[in-house]
């Protein structure tokens, strides 16, 4: 039987960016289990529509996520992404 997923690896990898905004792609890609190139593209992805700014400190990144978005689906019409952060992000 495949394995499948509630969330896509877009939604795993936000995330992961607002538990951490300071996580390297590799630590990324260990916690999501995909690998580092596949996190950059969805991290240029994200970038590219607005829901994450990238900031250059030394040699690392810093992310900040713009929660105030609205999500992509049709189904979720309204509804911004904080709202689905807001539900998974909590502490574990």
């Amino acid at each position: 039987m495949a394995e499948w997923t509630f969330l896509t690896n877009h939604s795993q990898v936000l995330l992961c960016v607002v538990r951490n905004g300071r996580l390297t792609a590799r630590e990324i890609a260990e916690i999501v289990g995909i690998t580092e190139r596949a996190v950059q593209r969805i991290l240029d992805d994200l970038e590219g529509a607005g829901y994450i700014s990238r900031f250059r400190e030394g040699r690392k990144n810093r992310y900040e996520i713009h929660p105030e978005l609205p999500m992509r689906h049709p189904a979720q019409s309204g509804r911004a992404i904080k709202d689905l952060l807001e539900l998974l992000a909590m502490p574990d």
